[in-house]
């Protein structure tokens, strides 16, 4: 059982004051009743409750999918325009799950699980991310041979083993286990080549759906969530 207000606070409809003026103001109810209070307990998973005529549905955790358009940072504040800007949804305390450079597009994951997030960003757990990657140059053999076995970038920092899938000569595919900052970019920097286009496809068997346009979400769905909690 939860109390009333603590419930609408969870799900990002304001502070405790501004919650008992929601309730002050018959704005809320509960199985239809709106003589109700604060301090009301219910039931989270059971209860029938409205704010302004709309069903609330309980959830403790949210998962959302992102396409991350460019020119958006992937944080939760800043003062340039962030990925949260684009999100609309009410509940409390989201995040991004891991970051894209403000130029990189693709596939991020919105969501209040601070331990999925752990989980999946964490190089220990070997969760494969997938990219599109364009260049500038064409890569060789000599390149692909390089990032399977891990190479170094800015001289002393060393990078997991990476799997390039070729395209054609200047794009391919990239799996990557690790997100150090500009880790990509800088893998093929440390190559003597360029990136030009970056975009997300793939985070652990979590695909970017081709129906979302740059800056559209959807919710992920209960088998999708299921496949991200398990073990890599």
């Amino acid at each position: 059982m939860m109390r009333l207000d603590k419930y609408l606070a969870v799900m990002g409809y304001g502070t405790r004051n501004e919650i008992k003026k929601l309730i002050k103001a018959k704005e809320v109810t509960v199985a239809g009743v709106q003589k109700v209070t604060p301090e009301m307990k219910i039931d989270e998973n059971t209860a029938e409750v409205y704010v302004s005529g709309e069903r609330i549905v309980y959830s403790q955790y949210v998962y959302l999918m992102l396409n991350k358009p460019q020119g958006y940072l992937s944080a939760t504040r800043s003062a340039d325009a962030n990925v949260m800007d684009l999100i609309s949804e009410p509940y409390r305390d989201m995040f991004p799950c891991g970051r894209l450079d403000k130029d990189t597009e693709g596939l991020l994951l919105i969501t209040n699980d601070g331990p999925l997030a752990h989980q999946l960003l964490s190089p220990k757990h070997h969760v494969d991310k997938e990219y599109y990657v364009e260049l500038k140059n064409p890569y060789s053999q000599s390149d692909m041979e390089a990032l399977a076995k891990g190479i170094t970038i800015d001289g002393d920092e060393e990078c997991l083993p990476a799997e390039l899938i070729p395209e054609d000569e200047k794009t391919c595919r990239l799996i990557i286990q690790e997100g150090k900052f500009h880790e990509i970019k800088r893998m093929f920097e440390a190559l003597g080549n360029e990136v030009v286009y970056l975009k997300r496809l793939r985070m652990k068997n979590l695909v970017l759906d081709p129906d979302l346009e740059p800056g559209e979400y959807r919710y992920l769905s209960e088998e999708e969530i299921a496949d991200l909690k398990q073990p890599a």
